[in-house]
């Protein structure tokens, strides 16, 4: 029990107002002050969740599964460890196996599944820090366009991280306010997720001073900026498209009330999806309308809000607006694209990159294979993976190559100890018991898991880590250095 969070009464008068008849006010205070369960998810495109959990059980983690998410998992790790080791600091962080992320927060993108199924276009509207763009791509395999926006700059850099780490190939990652994708991308996508801004009243388990500043002046301000997001989401969906508004807060002045007005300023062009059936229990927490109302009680979680809907028909847009400016990019020649392919070949059995290769100045990116028809709609700030840099002799592979791609790679990979992993992560080169006769660059794995380059040289590798990965806290190997 914290009691130091902080929960003002006039909050507390407000909940009262709207708390569901089968939930009790007391019982609500009291879940806000328990601290959360830690939750993690498996990131599947890097580890499979039967290899996690073989690894875990070697850990002594004890993992319960979380019922909407077949890859999440609330997480008990033994106590020493607990205290000595940051969770982020494990191996199977560290290699991009695992995502922290709170439970409820992997929803919104379960409720989007279905659709992405069937989808080759997929927006996600404000992304950081980038647990559920990370899912999104897991959920579509790194396989059609997933176009995740950010308006915070600082953010972005975060996101982008991220998708490095978990190994995400089909992402365009672009930087402004949401409201733009109405009136630039008129109808480009098949699924859109909003996991919009809002005023966090769920996160008070997390963090005990998020009702600091609450007002209801507050809400119904937030609420307008949601409004206008999701006003925008449905312009930019096609007919038959599907979008899935969340927010991590429980008035319904950003919920129900933000839903209503999509439905009553499109009519019969979008309709709601019922969420009651999307796991076993959903019922507990389903409204009338058909919508997930997760309070944190409900299942011992943060507090949740997620609306599906299905867009009928279109609806004209009067602001429509074209980017200005040409294509900083174009296709990378093709005698150089089979050599480097062929180079790819000898080096490490890769036959195949799941993309088109386009060059801007002396840099080599992979695109999204379906990219193009979204490619110049907005002003990107990140298109798809940099493979590398061009030069004279070939291509200077680029760290994000080995992360995305080092799982087909058949030869020249080279598992880390648990101690070759800490030098690595710290900046440093790889020590090998034996002098290697391997030349050329090599694939890095923790936990099977790639986790960059580095470059054979006799008797070690050569660290080709960028400095801003580079830490220097405790990782991994804690027990064996106290």
């Amino acid at each position: 029990m914290d009691a130091n969070t902080f929960i003002p009464e006039h909050f507390i008068n407000d909940v009262k107002t709207y708390l569901p008849a089968h939930l009790d006010i007391d019982d609500f205070i009291n879940a806000c002050r328990r601290p959360l369960r830690k939750s993690i998810r498996v990131n599947t495109l890097k580890i499979s969740v039967t290899e996690f959990k073989q690894y875990a059980k070697q850990k002594n983690w004890l993992l319960t599964p979380i019922p909407w998410c077949e890859e999440g998992f609330w997480l008990e790790r033994p106590a020493a460890e607990e205290q000595n080791l940051a969770l982020g600091n494990t191996d199977l962080h560290l290699s991009g196996a695992m995502y922290v992320q709170e439970a409820s927060s992997m929803l919104p993108p379960i409720a989007l599944k279905q659709s992405i199924e069937h989808t080759n276009y997929v927006l996600d509207m404000a992304s950081a820090p980038g647990s559920k763009t990370s899912q999104l791509a897991a959920l579509m395999n790194n396989q059609g366009v997933l176009v995740a926006n950010e308006l915070s700059s600082s953010r972005l850099k975060v996101l982008s991280a991220t998708l490095k780490r978990m190994g995400v190939g089909n992402c365009a990652l672009s930087h402004f306010d949401g409201v733009i994708f109405g009136n630039y991308m008129f109808e480009c996508f098949d699924s859109i997720l909003l996991d919009a801004p809002c005023s966090g009243e769920g996160t008070v388990r997390k963090d005990a001073d998020a009702l600091k500043n609450w007002s209801i002046d507050s809400n119904i301000e937030i609420a307008q900026v949601q409004k206008d997001l999701i006003k925008s989401a449905f312009y930019a969906l096609k007919p038959g498209g599907t979008l899935v508004y969340s927010t991590c807060t429980l008035t319904p002045l950003e919920n129900q009330h933000v839903c209503d007005f999509l439905l009553s300023e499109f009519g019969d062009c979008i309709i709601p999806e019922s969420l009651s059936d999307l796991f076993p229990g959903a019922s507990k927490a389903t409204t009338p309308e058909g919508y997930l109302h997760v309070w944190p009680q409900t299942f011992d979680s943060e507090g949740f809000f997620i609306a599906k809907f299905k867009k009928q028909a279109s609806s004209d847009n009067p602001n429509l607006k074209v980017k200005k400016g040409a294509f900083p990019f174009q296709q990378f020649e093709s005698k150089k694209s089979a050599v480097f392919m062929q180079t790819l070949k000898q080096q490490f059995g890769l036959n195949t990159l799941p993309g088109i290769l386009m060059q801007r100045d002396k840099e080599l990116w992979l695109f999204p294979q379906e990219f193009e028809a979204v490619q110049n709609k907005i002003k990107y700030a990140r298109l798809g993976i940099q493979l590398g840099a061009i030069h004279n002799n070939g291509v200077r592979l680029a760290h994000e190559f080995a992360t995305a791609f080092g799982k087909q790679c058949k030869s020249n990979v080279l598992p880390l100890t648990d101690t070759q992993a800490n030098d690595y992560f710290q900046g440093k080169d790889i020590r090998l018991a034996d002098v290697s006769q391997n030349t050329g660059e090599v694939i890095l794995t923790l936990c099977g898991c790639p986790i960059g380059l580095g470059k054979w040289q006799k008797n070690k590798v050569k660290n080709s880590l960028p400095r801003d990965l580079v830490q220097s806290t405790q990782l991994i190997t804690w027990a064996q250095s106290n």
